[in-house]
């Protein structure tokens, strides 16, 4: 999988940016390069394509959950008192989806238990039914960057996803920590890279576009 710097580096080549050019710089690119794959990723998940890239879907192994007020959760009509469970921090910036965050699975730490996603709301509908009672589903809903759970137990949970950001302080690897951002991977399908990477070149090259010299005397017809 391509690092970010190996990703910008080549883009840098297609279009001959100065790396020296002072607008148009590193985080520039990443940012139009991120930009592009969020519209394409959405457009794959809609379709169901994205679940055959296993490269692009990582896993926090240990996210450590908190007993929360129910009334926090965003769980209405649900009197404050009861507990569930949330993350015990933010997590790490997902890539969005066409559904929401790209999340594969939820589940126990050792996997033989997953949850299904559903929504504050409609959990609250569910409880008040008279065959909720029989329900062993378990469930959860993404919040603000936090996880929530209405009806485990666990002291924490394993996540897999695509992610947009820092992950190595959460895999438990501590030769990753100090790996600087743009020597990360890229977590994009490299089967995405050649229509993410012209439509950014396109971009970029809209961007760098100078006027045309006058034919006379050599100078910018917008230069006094």
């Amino acid at each position: 999988m391509s690092t970010i710097a190996e990703v910008v580096s080549r883009i840098r080549g297609q279009v001959k940016a100065e790396v020296q050019d002072a607008f148009i710089t590193d985080r520039y690119i990443y940012s139009l390069v991120e930009k592009f794959a969020q519209v394409l990723m959405r457009r794959q998940d809609y379709a169901n394509k994205l679940m055959k890239f296993n490269s692009v879907w990582k896993t926090l192994p240990y996210v450590e959950l908190i007993d929360v007020d129910k009334i926090e959760a965003g769980c209405s009509g649900i009197q404050s008192g009861c507990n569930i469970k949330r993350s015990k921090v933010r997590l790490p910036e997902m890539i969005e989806g066409y559904w929401g965050p790209l999340i594969r699975t939820i589940s126990s730490i050792d996997g033989s238990q997953e949850l299904q996603a559903t929504q504050p709301g409609t959990y609250t509908s569910m409880t008040k039914t008279t065959t909720f009672k029989y329900n062993k589903t378990l469930y959860f809903w993404w919040l603000d960057g936090y996880i929530y759970s209405p009806n485990i137990a666990w002291d924490a949970l394993k996540v897999e996803g695509v992610f947009n950001s820092d992950i190595t302080r959460w895999n438990c690897d501590t030769e990753d920590d100090c790996t600087p951002r743009y020597e990360q991977p890229i977590y994009i399908p490299e089967a995405l890279f050649a229509e993410i990477e012209l439509q950014v070149v396109q971009s970029m090259m809209g961007t760098m576009q100078i006027p045309s010299e006058d034919s006379d005397n050599k100078r910018n017809i917008n230069r006094q």
